[in-house]
Parts: C-alpha cells; sequence; structure tokens
C-alpha cells in the first residue's frame, strides 16, 4: 500500500454516508496528490482506539472533497481527521484468488488465510486498447440449449439476461457458471440476499467449478458504496487473467439494476439534478465502462460479461435496461420462467453458428423457430375454438415438445445431443418434405422412423 500522503482536519459536513472535508484547490488533481476514486482513512481523533473508516472519494470541489464512506458514518465526528492514500481501490490478484469469496470491500469472508500479502492490482483502470481486440469467432458453451442452439453466446459478448422479480434468474445464471466451458469465472453479486449467496456458492461447489471461480459478494444490508466496487473489481480481475494468463474468463454480475439504484442513491445524497425516473444523468456512460470490458485480447485469453438486469413491471423502457440494450450485443428474454426464443437475441451468434459449430446448426435453429412460431398459431386457434386440421394437431404436439426439452432451463444438454434432440423432435411431428431444409443434411441428420419413435 502507498505511503499515506495528506492529512485533513476540516470536516465540512456528515450527510448520510457522505463526508465532505475541506481541502485547498491545489491540492487536488496534481500528480501523487488527490484523485477522483482515491481512497482516505477517517480517524476519530477524540478517539483513537476507535478503528479508522475507509472512504473512497467521489467528488472534486473546488476547495473540497466528498468522499463515500464504507462502512457508514456512525459514530463519527466533524472533528475527525482524513489522511489519502494516494491511490484507488485495490484487490488482490494471484492464483491463490480462485476458490474464495470476497465481500464488496475486497476482505475474504469464506474464512480463508488472508490474502493481504498478495499482489494487488487498481479496479478501476482504463479500458485495454482497441488494437489489441479482435473480431469475435469463438464460442462459450453452456449446455442451456435455448442460447447454444437459438442464441450462442461468443467470447468477448456482453450480453444482459432481462427479467423481471420473482424469475428464476438467479438459477439460470448458476447453471451457467457451472456448465460453461471457460478457464475461470469470476462471479459478481450485488445487492443479494444472503440465501442467493450461499446458493450460488453451492452450486458453484456441487458443479465442481467453485476451484476456478472467484466471487465478489455484496450482501443488501452491506453499504452501498461496496455496490458500486463490485463490477469493478470482478473486471478488473478478469482482465488480468485474460491478459497476463491467456485465460478464457466468464463474467457473471447479478443484479445491474441493484448497481444502478445504488449510483442513484449515491446521486441523490450528493444533490446531483437526476435525469430519467430519478437515476444519475451519465447512466449510460457508467453502465458502458463496465459492459466494455468485454473483450477477445490479440494473442491472449478473453473476457465475456454475462448479466442480469432486471425490469421493474416489466417495463423494458425503463432506464437500466434501456440504456442497457444500447450498449449490449442483445439479450436473454427470461419470461415466465423459460427463456423466450422470441424476445431473446445474440447479435453476434453468425460468427460461430455453422462456423465453429455442426454443419447442421444454423438451419435448424431457423427450422426449429419457425415450426414453434406455427405453433404458437394453432394454441391461438384452439383457444378461440377454430376448427384444427390434422397439420395444426402436430403443431401443437410440437410446441408442447420444444417448450419441455429446450425452453425448460432445467435442462442441460450439450450442444450435439442437443442437436440430435431437434431432428428427433422434428422427425416425431413430421415429413422430411415438410421440413423445407437442404436435402443434404435432410439425408444425412433426419432419423428414420425407428429412431424417431424411440
Amino acid at each position: 500500500m502507498s505511503q499515506l500522503l495528506l492529512s485533513y482536519s476540516k470536516i465540512l459536513e456528515i450527510v448520510g454516508d457522505l463526508v465532505r472535508v475541506y481541502v485547498p484547490a491545489p491540492a487536488q488533481g496534481e500528480v501523487g496528490k488527490i484523485g477522483f476514486g482515491d481512497l482516505a482513512l477517517i480517524e476519530n481523533t477524540q478517539d483513537p482506539s476507535q478503528p479508522p473508516y475507509l472512504a473512497q472519494v467521489i467528488e472534486l470541489g473546488r476547495e473540497s472533497v466528498s468522499l463515500q464512506v464504507f462502512s457508514g458514518t456512525k459514530g463519527l465526528s466533524t472533528q475527525a481527521s482524513v489522511r489519502f492514500l494516494g491511490h484507488s481501490m485495490q484487490v488482490a490478484f494471484s492464483g491463490n484468488i480462485l476458490g474464495r469469496v470476497f465481500s464488496g470491500a475486497g476482505e475474504p469472508i469464506d474464512s480463508g488465510p488472508n490474502l493481504s500479502e498478495e499482489p494487488h492490482i487498481e479496479i478501476d483502470g482504463p479500458t485495454v486498447n482497441p488494437a489489441r481486440r479482435v473480431l469475435a469467432s469463438r464460442m462459450i458453451r453452456t449446455d442451456v440449449p435455448m442460447i447454444d442452439i437459438f442464441n450462442s453466446l461468443v467470447e468477448s459478448q456482453k450480453i444482459p439476461i432481462f427479467s423481471v422479480a420473482g424469475e428464476p434468474y438467479n438459477q439460470l445464471l448458476a447453471q451457467i457458471g457451472a456448465h460453461a466451458d471457460a478457464d475461470i469465472i469470476v462471479f459478481g453479486g450485488i445487492g443479494l440476499i444472503f440465501d442467493d449467496y450461499h446458493f450460488f456458492r453451492r452450486a458453484f461447489e456441487q458443479a465442481g467449478v467453485l476451484a476456478k471461480t472467484v466471487m465478489y459478494v455484496h450482501l443488501g444490508s452491506d453499504p452501498t458504496v461496496e455496490a458500486l466496487l463490485v463490477p469493478d473489481m470482478a473486471l478488473a480481475v478478469a482482465e488480468r487473467f485474460a491478459v497476463e494468463e491467456g485465460k478464457r474468463v466468464l463474467v457473471l454480475l447479478t443484479d445491474m439494476t441493484a448497481y444502478a439504484d445504488a449510483l442513484k442513491e449515491v446521486g441523490v445524497a450528493m444533490e446531483h439534478v437526476p435525469s430519467n425516473r430519478g437515476y444519475i444523468g451519465d447512466l449510460y456512460s457508467q453502465l458502458a465502462r463496465r459492459y466494455e470490458k468485454a473483450c477477445d485480447y490479440k494473442g491472449a485469453g478473453s473476457v465475456t460479461i454475462l448479466s442480469v438486469t432486471t425490469m421493474p413491471g416489466d417495463d423494458v423502457t425503463h432506464p437500466v435496461p434501456d440504456n442497457t440494450g444500447y450498449i449490449t450485443e442483445g439479450q436473454f428474454y427470461l419470461h415466465n420462467g423459460v427463456l423466450d426464443p422470441f424476445g431473446s437475441l445474440s447479435r453476434l451468434k453468425q460468427h460461430v453458428i455453422g462456423k465453429v459449430t455442426r454443419e447442421d446448426h444454423g438451419q435448424i435453429m431457423n427450422t426449429m423457430v419457425r415450426f414453434y412460431a406455427a405453433s404458437q398459431d394453432a394454441l391461438q386457434k384452439q383457444a378461440m375454438s377454430f376448427e384444427l386440421t390434422e397439420y395444426d394437431q402436430r403443431l401443437l404436439k410440437f410446441g408442447e415438445l420444444f417448450h419441455q426439452r429446450f425452453m425448460d432451463i432445467r435442462v442441460s444438454l450439450p450442444l450435439e445431443k442437443a442437436l440430435d434432440l431437434c431432428w428427433k423432435t422434428l422427425a416425431e411431428c413430421f415429413e422430411p418434405e415438410e421440413l423445407l431444409m437442404k436435402q443434404a443434411l435432410i439425408d444425412k441428420y433426419f432419423p428414420t422412423a425407428a429412431l424417431a419413435k424411440g
């Protein structure tokens, strides 16, 4: 840790978890002095036995600096002194962090050994040089058919799971983390209840992937400022693993709406003029700065970001999902407990489908979605008491099988087995000439009547 640099004792005000301290203007912005995001220690001079409060610079005024106190300001006096550390938030980085769980302040919370002697890195570094980025061309398999077949997850992609409160988005995220063919999983939980944290940890342990996982967890009862640090810590560590060790890193974040709410809470305390629905005016920039860490590095590894974004009231025009949609490369839409094939979209899937996957992948994807759309039309005809044809009955059967075999997020299948199951499902409902697919693919993959019934 850097040597303590500057000390000031004139605290102007304490509001909530914020402390504003008088700092002469020349001390701000100079090399080696106070900068945005720097850490500070606040010590109660009247009670030296009390441990110092850790805080972070969140605003530089003309002759004042505003600090967000990590543990809250309860018990803090205006007679306290503030000492600036001269560096921003740091987090431990080495191979020893794998399998460990950290708080939103970067401290171990898993009863494991202290890592204070391990190398540390700053978490607010710039996004990688665009010249080191290469075009996405590799797939991350998740064993979730609705993703692998219909909206493939591609290395270096940034993509959210849009959902609403009460949906099993955490279960889906845990399943992806447990089965994804990534070298390292970095998990960042924001505003989690303890049950959710315990669920993720247990899921990774049972799947045998905890040894390649790093977890940063902010619980709902933890200080707000720690919610703002979790994505930065997770992404800083992921970037180092990708660049320095050539690892394929998958970053899982939940919930980015809680992150945006924490930004709003700090903005209100700072008396910033609110924008749309009370959120800060630079919400887009704050989200983009994190999502743009997704990258496939030339001659190194990659960082892929999969996040959860809950939509209050299932409103996609809410500021958080609305801004997210402009930044990310598609979305997975989790609705009524299933991944909706019509609301989900991966804008990078064309880089891998049929290129690094089986030759029939593209045609199977299109054919399955086409028949499922037709089955929904037949279902509507049935609901309106129209007479159904024999073909309509087969469409309804296909729709039921599609929902049961592919849309249920509990289904876990390797891509090749899922593609074979698609052919089997088509053969159970339709004749080869009804598929309108390339004959060469039908001849090669369409199962015989005996196999279709098996």
